[in-house]
C-alpha cells in the first residue's frame, strides 16, 4: 500500500512539475494548486511517515494555544485577539500557496477557526455558557462545504476533532451540573476565583462526576486513538485535536484544585 501510494505521489509531481505554471519565483497559484490537488488528492495527505507525526504533534500545540495564550489575550484585549484572525487566514493562504508548505497551511486555515470562535466567544459572550457552542461551531458549515469538496482535508478534520473535544467537554459540564460555576467564576474577578473553583472541583469529585468523566475520557481517547490506524495526515489531525483535549481538560482540573 505504502509503495503504491508513493509511487502514485511520484507520478502526481512530475505532473505538476509539466503542467502547471509556477507564480512569484517559483509558488503556485491557489486556484492551480488547489486544481491539481483534487485530480490527485493522495498528494498532500500522505508523504512520510515522520510528517505524519509531526502533524499530530503540531495539532496537539494548536490546541493549546488558543487555552493558554489566547484565553489571557481575549480577556483584555478581545479586538486585538479578533483581528488576529485575519492574520492567520493571510498565513494560511501564503503557506499553501507554494507545495512544500501547503500541508502546514492547511492545518493552519482550519485552527483559524478554532481562534476566530475563542476570540468571539472569550472576548464578549463568555458569561453566558449556552453560548458556547454555537460560537465554538461557527466554522462547522465551512469544514462540512470544504470535505464535500474534497478540499483543505487536514485543517478541516484538525477543526472537527477540536470541535467534538469541545463538545464532550460542554456535555460533561450539562450534567455534572457546572454550568453555575462556570458563570459565576466569569462574572468575578480571577484573584476572588478560588472558592468558585473548589466548589466546582467537590462537584466533579462526587461519584456522578467520576463516572461520567471517565465515560466521556474514554469516548475522547477512542475517538483519538483510532485514527492513528489509519495512515493519513488528515486522520492525524483530527486524532490529536481529540486528544489534547483531555490534555488540556486535565490541566484545568489540576489548576482548578491548586487554586
Amino acid at each position: 500500500m505504502i509503495n503504491n501510494t508513493l509511487s502514485g505521489y511520484n507520478a502526481s509531481t512530475t505532473a505538476i512539475n509539466k503542467e502547471l505554471p509556477l507564480r512569484d519565483g517559483g509558488r503556485l497559484g491557489i486556484e492551480e494548486l488547489e486544481s491539481t490537488l483534487s485530480v490527485s488528492p493522495s498528494l498532500p495527505l500522505l508523504i512520510s511517515p515522520r510528517q505524519t507525526w509531526l502533524v499530530l504533534a503540531a495539532a496537539i500545540f494548536l490546541v493549546s494555544v488558543p487555552v493558554f495564550i489566547e484565553a489571557p489575550l481575549v480577556r483584555s484585549l478581545p479586538s486585538l485577539s479578533l483581528a488576529i484572525t485575519g492574520f492567520w487566514v493571510w498565513l494560511s493562504f501564503r503557506l499553501m500557496s507554494r507545495p512544500a508548505t501547503y500541508l502546514w497551511g492547511d492545518l493552519l486555515l482550519g485552527f483559524s477557526w478554532s481562534w476566530l470562535a475563542g476570540a468571539i466567544y472569550w472576548g464578549w459572550l463568555r458569561w453566558e455558557p449556552l453560548w458556547h457552542l454555537p460560537v465554538e461551531a461557527i466554522g462547522l458549515p465551512f469544514a462540512c462545504w470544504c470535505l464535500l469538496k474534497n478540499w483543505g482535508k487536514v485543517g478541516n478534520w484538525f477543526y472537527l476533532g477540536s470541535l467534538f473535544g469541545t463538545v464532550l467537554t460542554d456535555v460533561y459540564f450539562y450534567i455534572v451540573d457546572l454550568m453555575p460555576y462556570w458563570r459565576q467564576i466569569m462574572q468575578v474577578e480571577p484573584d476572588r476565583a478560588s472558592p468558585i473553583l473548589q466548589a466546582a472541583v467537590t462537584q466533579v469529585h462526587t461519584p456522578w462526576g467520576q463516572v461520567w468523566a471517565v465515560v466521556l475520557a474514554s469516548v475522547l481517547l477512542t475517538a483519538g486513538i483510532l485514527p492513528l490506524l489509519n495512515q493519513q495526515q488528515h486522520w492525524y489531525a483530527f486524532a490529536g485535536a481529540a486528544l489534547s483535549t483531555i490534555l488540556v481538560d486535565g490541566l484545568f482540573l489540576l489548576a482548578a484544585s491548586a487554586a
